[in-house]
This record gives structure tokens, sequence and C-alpha cells, in this order.
């Protein structure tokens, strides 16, 4: 009998090892050191790390954005705070793929409600929308306030969550993998405490959220 089960170990562990889940990594942009602002990529309008806080200060009439991370990055769960200083629009930019190929929620005063928008090459300008948004709960989009706003996307799925409460479910596959970044629209706006999570990229911090991606994703699909 002791034979035999040593001889089961090789499938026993195989067994455990396809039942672990798959661990994502997280990286964290808090702008506490000016030297962040040379890993981020400007494609547009006047960007500047100040006591803390990443802003645009320009308020162009184009889109103003900069992007971080990886083309290959695919499925992540992509959070962080946005204020509109001055001006009306502002948010999350995901799934680039170059600094006119993208995917953007952006939150808009005027209407309180927010955005979906695909960009296209070409322009800055060159975009179709894809959604609007009513703000949901007790969600009121404001100047001068800060707003955690988070973004999941996984394979042609998107959600967006503002304040920890759900604003939107939505679809789309014309790009399926892409960097992040934050965006504003002649709005001079503020930034802060970039995360974002996924399972194909690199972890760099010192402690290890794991799997928060999956984590995430049973808690919206239950709502479902």
């Amino acid at each position: 009998m002791k034979v035999k089960w040593l001889s089961a170990l090789p499938m026993i562990f195989a067994v455990m090892f396809i039942a672990l889940p798959s661990w994502a990594g997280t990286q964290l942009w808090d702008f506490e050191k000016a030297a962040q602002e040379k890993e981020w990529t400007v494609a547009n309008g006047q960007w500047q790390i100040k006591n803390g806080v990443y802003q645009e200060t320009s308020a162009g009439e184009a889109a103003m954005h900069t992007i971080i991370g990886e083309e290959k990055w695919d499925d992540y769960v992509l959070e962080g705070k946005v204020r509109m200083d001055q001006g009306n629009w502002a948010g999350l930019l995901f799934r680039a793929q170059s600094e006119f190929e993208y995917y953007i929620y952006y939150m808009n005063v005027p209407d309180n409600k927010s955005e979906l928008w695909k960009h296209n090459p070409g322009a800055f300008d060159a975009r179709n929308n894809l959604k609007q948004i009513p703000a949901v709960g007790k969600v009121k989009i404001a100047n001068n306030e800060w707003f955690n706003f988070k973004v999941v996307v996984e394979g042609d799925q998107f959600q967006l969550w503002i304040n920890d409460e759900l604003q939107s479910e939505d679809k789309d596959n014309s790009y399926k993998t892409g960097k992040i970044g934050i965006w504003a629209w002649q709005t001079k706006a503020s930034f802060d405490d970039i995360t974002v999570t996924g399972d194909n990229v690199k972890h760099t911090l010192a402690v290890e959220p794991r799997n928060k991606l999956a984590i995430t994703w049973g808690k919206l699909k239950q709502t479902n």
C-alpha cells in the first residue's frame, strides 16, 4: 500500500498545481517622487508632478493624455483618484495601442454622467462614442473633488466603478490588449495613486496583493 501511495504523489501534486490560482501582479504610481514623471509617455498636453499629484495644466482643446505600461497587458483592474480642477472632463484610459488608439471612460461634470469612447488612428479627436452613462447611486460628478475611479477589463467586457459604485457594464472587441493612461479634455485635472493589477502585469510592490483581478471579477459576477 505504501508503494502505491508514493507512486500516486506525482498525480496529486499535478492536481494541486492546476488548482492553484494564477498570481496577479500590481504596479503603483503614487507620484510622491518627481522621478516617476519620466516613466510616463506624454502623448499630448502639459503634465507635471506637484505636491505628490500628477497634473494636466494646459486645459488643451484636444485629448490631453499620458500613457504607461506594456502593449501585451490584456485583462486588468485599473484604479486611481481623479479630480477636475478647472474644466469638466477627465478620466482613465485603457487598452492603449498608441497615442491615438485606446478606450476612455471619463466623467462629465455639466451632465452628471460618465462617457465611454473609443479613440481611433489618425488624430486626437478621431473617436466614436460607445455609451453615455448617467451617474448611478450616490455619485455626483463635480469639480474640485476627488473621485475613486476603477475600470475592470476582461476580454471584451468592461466595467466602470466610481466611489465603489458600479456605473456601467459594456462590451467592445476592437482593442484586445494595451497600456493604461490618464486623460483630460479642455480640463486642468489631477490624478493620484494609479494602480494596475493583472495576470501578466509584472509585480513591483513590496506587499503582495495577490490574485486581485480574479477576486474582483468574482465579486462583480455575483451581482449579475
